[in-house]
């Protein structure tokens, strides 16, 4: 069986910045081990797997850990290939996913993902993560998913911080997001994200996080659109929304590869 596959770089305007991301165009869906398999001999953070016919695509995210519930990265980059190289007339295109129904659709340049939002819900002691980041954040909450969200006074703490992988691991959450209002005069607010209990230390671009960082920021700036940047060693560049129940989140991808995988 031979399968179409895409390298793309997303949320980033750069080759080789913002995070990779695989795509997989199937004629059929494979089983849950095959998908697997692919996704962990690609290699990369994550790999979206896309089937059926317009306009009922349905979209299966994999890490070579397993299947991932939410994947802002990997939807954008299947929509960069849906919309510029398979259908280059079209204005968006819809999924189905475990999360529901996903939309890619053109903004301005760039691309924007319609994800659900997901607010912080329960507020934590600071003090629970203090030892895993070797620093105290200002507050600590709890979003759906069991993500944790630790927010600190400036932005260069967000940047300098040197976490203990075990110890965030062992944290009572299922990710853990870090984030502080942006620099002054380029940026909202900025963020990292942390993810070793599925197998990544530190995740380079993370759209799914923005569900929870649009509607916390949204509410301390007091404006709806704003502009974030993740801090990872990549970088990437997010032009984000908050819209109530739903988050608008836009960028921008390179394409580094096309090919197609044989698969036995």
């Amino acid at each position: 069986m031979e399968i179409p596959f895409y390298h793309i770089d997303a949320f980033t305007r750069e080759a080789f910045g913002g995070n990779p991301a695989g795509v997989c165009a199937l004629e059929r869906w494979l089983d849950d081990r095959a998908l697997l398999a692919i996704a962990a001999e690609v290699n990369l953070p994550a790999t979206g797997f896309f089937s059926g016919d317009k306009p009922d695509l349905q979209l299966r995210w994999f890490s070579g850990a397993g299947e991932l519930d939410l994947c802002g990265h990997a939807t954008l980059a299947t929509g960069y290939v849906l919309l510029n190289d398979s259908g280059p007339q079209r204005e968006r295109v819809a999924f189905e996913t475990r999360a529901g129904r996903l939309e890619v659709a053109r903004d301005r340049g760039r691309l924007a993902l319609d994800f659900p939002a997901l607010p912080v819900q329960k507020e934590h002691s600071p003090a629970l993560v203090a030892d895993a980041l070797g620093l105290l954040p200002q507050s600590l909450w709890e979003a759906p998913g069991g993500r944790g969200m630790a927010v600190f006074a400036d932005a260069v703490q967000v940047r300098n911080l040197r976490p203990h992988t075990a110890a965030v691991a062992a944290l009572p959450f299922s990710a853990l997001i870090v984030t502080a209002a942006g620099f002054e005069g380029d940026c909202d607010f900025v963020s990292r994200y942390f993810v070793p209990k599925h197998g990544i230390a530190e995740d380079f671009v993370t759209g799914s996080a923005h569900c929870v960082l649009a509607p916390y920021w949204a509410g301390v700036v007091g404006k709806a659109q704003l502009f974030a940047r993740q801090l990872s060693a990549r970088g990437g560049e997010l032009w984000v929304e908050d819209r109530g129940e739903r988050v608008r989140i836009a960028g921008e991808c390179v394409p580094i590869g096309r090919g197609t995988l044989t698969i036995p």
